[in-house]
């Protein structure tokens, strides 16, 4: 996986975004993928994504891979920076600048599907107009509400409240990143929060490669609007285009709970709930996922020249079902 460029990006705040994008030239390709990783990671979290979603749509397909402020090559920003709605104009000024004419789709992972959500809130014009598909990978639409570690409910309520206290302490730690030598140390407790039933040893060291590169400021500093979030209003925008909903039943971080908000009001969206899989189907289920982007990419490319709502009355989006992979 190497991408064909890699360029920043400059946000309304002068944070400077990596953005490597991958696939075909802007004026040759059939539609552009977002991707948006989740908290403390990177977009090397989509690798196996980038590399097979081409052959897996079957057309022209770009890919853009962001960085999240913060987090990867992206830089960090200021304590008050490190919020959803941030991450939404970011992502809005990727698009301005890096995919302003063609069929969009919008591919989230945890807090990048939330700030897909949050993007809708602030920008609902977008859907079905340029954004005409999308995939929420793992996220939620409630922010942590559902959120139990795996745990009795008393003591995940205790562990919740001590990863708030503990998120605020980092956040005022800065840019630093200390925690990169100690990174092999935590290969236990990684291995039981993110990854369910099975994990290749390629997996875990990509996933401590990708942490250790977060900012102390961006680890604790985003966990404030994740627990606030509720941006189950922020649905609406999504329902006349294709979306795929995935979520692992080992899932300790975004339950299968989370979902229900999501197919409740995306009524043609699809369902698939993978056996054994915890929170990173990117790399534990990589050809499911790349499947479910396919798929989400062809309809939005059959769709690309109907108007949203047309294509809803005519039964064209994805059918509401869920799926369950093992």
């Amino acid at each position: 996986m190497q991408a064909d460029l890699q360029r920043g990006v400059r946000t309304s705040d002068g944070i400077r975004l990596h953005v490597a994008e991958y696939g075909a030239s802007a004026h040759a390709a059939d539609v552009t993928v977002l991707m948006l990783h989740g908290w403390t990671l990177d977009h090397r979290l989509w690798s196996r994504q980038i590399d097979d979603l081409p052959d897996r749509f079957g057309g022209a397909v770009r890919i853009l891979a962001i960085d999240l402020r913060g987090h990867g090559e992206s830089e960090g920003c200021a304590a008050d920076g490190t919020t959803l709605d941030r991450l939404a104009d970011d992502l809005a000024a990727v698009l301005r600048e890096r995919a302003p004419e063609g069929p969009v789709v919008l591919v989230g992972h945890s807090l990048g599907g939330m700030a897909i959500l949050e993007f809708a809130h602030r920008y609902p014009e977008e859907f079905g107009r340029r954004v005409r598909g999308a995939a929420l990978v793992s996220s939620s639409a409630e922010g942590a509400a559902h959120t139990n570690y795996g745990l009795a409910p008393w003591l995940s309520t205790a562990l919740r409240q001590f990863e708030t206290n503990g998120a605020a302490l980092l956040a005022k730690l800065g840019p630093w990143r200390p925690h990169r030598p100690l990174m092999p140390a935590l290969w236990p407790a990684v291995r039981w929060l993110v990854f369910g039933d099975r994990v290749s040893c390629e997996a875990m060291k990509l996933t401590l490669a990708m942490i250790s590169c977060a900012s102390l400021r961006s680890i604790g500093g985003f966990r404030p609007s994740i627990s606030r979030m509720n941006r189950v209003d922020a649905l609406r925008a999504l329902a006349d285009v294709p979306v795929a909903v995935l979520v692992g039943t080992r899932d300790r971080l975004t339950p299968v709970k989370c979902t229900e908000a999501m197919t409740a009001a995306l009524p043609h969206a699809e369902l698939q709930v993978l056996d054994g899989c915890g929170h990173m189907p990117p790399l534990e289920c990589p050809d499911t996922v790349t499947n479910a982007l396919a798929q989400v990419c062809r309809a939005a490319t059959r769709e690309s020249s109907i108007p949203a709502q047309a294509a809803a009355e005519s039964g064209s989006s994805i059918p509401a079902q869920p799926v369950a992979v093992g």
